[in-house]
């Protein structure tokens, strides 16, 4: 069975499982199974962000929990479906940390995860690895927060560079008008600004549509070099369509989350030339430590291997070697004391965090779409 029909069905089972869980989990101690819980988009415009960073996860959980666990206890992953939706969100944590859930883990979204860390940080529950490099989620500090990526201004800087390597100065930005695109915006301006310059058009797209056409029409007419887009993969690809369409000929760079794989299903042929920062390696060949065991974990798990979902394995990696490192304790407290003493090369991706600081990376690399979803370094 193909990887989309496989999440749904396990999506399903976690939300009974998680009705049914009970409480008194949260100690490492408490049976033989570690039960994580997290919120993500199964369906809706953005369903493919959340299906792809759990099969991820799930394909490394499942490899521990085959070999026997951590310590003999078996890893859970609870699903709840929010829709890419702040309130559905909320609701879904509470249900989460209701039914005593060790960790939240791996959320997709900036304006979910705002919804949810007041609520991870009210619980003492950990909220580890989201999947979004917003500033909001790390400023300012949580004990409670884990950060595995590197961040929006770390991605946007990296563009913003790449840019004006070339000799382009006029820079628009696409973003998504919500606390995701502003992020994004920020980033972009921050990076312009440090060059005396700033953005020479905007456009801005509702969450969970595509209504692109006002966008299109604000900034094709400033003629831009470049279009930095912060938004979701089927706003992105309707942005792109149309402005090829109005005679845009520029080039369109896009953050990590827009989700490489889910963008150019969505473009087919028109992804040619469309430039996407990452925050973890090249996933289609063995560059790496890290690539190499993802790959062959994949072709085990049976899934296509991509950028999002080995988002996911890296994630689910990391915070096993948090559990590993657990002494004189077994519950949330020990488990970031052990959290903020790694330092270490995840075959060769490097991931340090410590007392104060808990995000693992910067790493950000940029790649450019060919036609079909191939992706070129």
């Amino acid at each position: 069975m193909n990887g989309r029909t496989w999440t749904r069905r396990q999506t399903l089972q976690g939300v009974a499982a998680s009705l049914l869980c009970g409480t008194g989990l949260r100690a490492l101690g408490s049976g033989n199974r570690l039960v994580l819980g997290q919120s993500a988009a199964f369906t809706g415009p953005a369903a493919q962000l959340g299906i792809q960073m759990n099969l991820g996860a799930r394909t490394y959980f499942d490899a521990v929990n085959a070999a026997g666990g951590i310590d003999g206890r078996t890893i859970e992953l609870q699903t709840l479906d929010d829709g890419y939706e702040p309130d559905r969100c909320e609701a879904n944590t509470k249900k989460l940390i209701d039914a005593g859930v060790f960790a939240l883990f791996g959320y997709v979204g900036t304006p979910t995860s705002l919804m949810a860390l007041p609520l991870a940080n009210e619980a003492r529950v950990p909220f580890f690895a989201p999947f979004t490099g917003a500033q909001g989620l790390r400023e300012p500090f949580s004990r409670y927060a884990f950060h595995v990526r590197a961040s929006y201004f770390d991605e946007t800087a990296e563009i913003v560079k790449h840019v004006t390597s070339l000799g382009m100065g006029k820079i628009a930005v696409f973003y998504q008008n919500d606390s995701y695109g502003k992020a994004g915006l920020a980033g972009v301006t921050r990076a312009l600004e440090a060059r005396n310059l700033k953005p020479a058009a905007l456009g801005t797209v509702e969450r969970n549509t595509v209504a692109v056409g006002d966008a299109v029409a604000a900034i094709v007419k400033e003629r831009p070099d470049a279009v930095v887009q912060i938004s979701a993969y089927r706003s992105c690809a309707a942005f792109i369509r149309e402005a090829r369409r109005a005679g845009y000929g520029g080039t369109f760079y896009n953050v990590s989350f827009v989700g490489t794989k889910a963008l150019a299903d969505e473009l087919g042929p028109d992804s040619r030339g469309v430039v996407v920062s990452q925050v973890v390696p090249y996933p289609f060949a063995a560059v790496s430590g890290l690539s190499r065991e993802y790959l062959a974990a994949s072709r085990t798990a049976g899934a296509e291997p991509n950028y999002s979902s080995m988002e996911g394995y890296l994630a689910a990696k990391v915070f096993c070697e948090g559990l590993k490192r657990m002494r004189g304790g077994n519950g949330a407290e020990a488990f970031v004391t052990a959290l903020e003493s790694i330092d270490t090369g995840f075959g060769g991706f490097n991931v340090s965090f410590g007392p104060r600081k808990h995000t693992g990376s910067t790493f950000v690399d940029l790649t450019m779409l060919a036609e079909y979803g191939k992706v070129r370094r």
